[in-house]
């Protein structure tokens, strides 16, 4: 397993047990997620051929929608691993009604995402995209 692969599966590690054992891949609701980014432009995911290459609010909402819309990006990281056939399949959902907006306030990035999607297949995508460099300010129904 390599630095990425051990970085993702630690961070996954951190998600409530019961999410991970229940293997939920839906929310039965909508959930609207609020995320800081403190300086998108330098906000890059583990591998650079994965990775947000932008750097405004706008470009990143639609990576980020794209990523949580369609299983393309979950499709190239999970075939970088080392084993893709051993890759759980709990963080492939997608949410083709997923949306994502981000807007610019002081000197970091504002992110409002809504969907179906579990928190443990948001993060996922969001370290693909831009690693560790964002925080969930607070989670509410759609």
């Amino acid at each position: 397993m390599d630095g990425s692969a051990r970085a993702i599966k630690a961070l996954l590690m951190t998600d409530p047990p019961a999410l991970r054992a229940a293997g939920v891949k839906n929310l039965s609701q909508a959930q609207r997620f609020y995320i800081t980014i403190a300086n998108l432009a330098h906000a890059r995911g583990p591998d650079a051929d994965l990775s947000f290459h932008g750097s405004s609010p706008q470009s990143f909402a639609e990576a980020l929608q794209a990523a949580l819309r369609q299983p393309v990006l979950f499709q190239r990281w999970k075939a970088r691993q080392p084993d893709p056939d051993e890759v759980d399949q709990s963080l492939a959902p997608v949410d083709a009604n997923a949306t994502v907006t981000a807007e610019l306030h002081d000197l970091h990035t504002d992110v409002q995402v809504v969907t179906n999607l579990t928190h443990f297949v948001l993060r996922h995508r969001l370290f693909i995209l831009i690693g560790p460099n964002w925080q969930l300010r607070d989670v509410a129904a759609a």
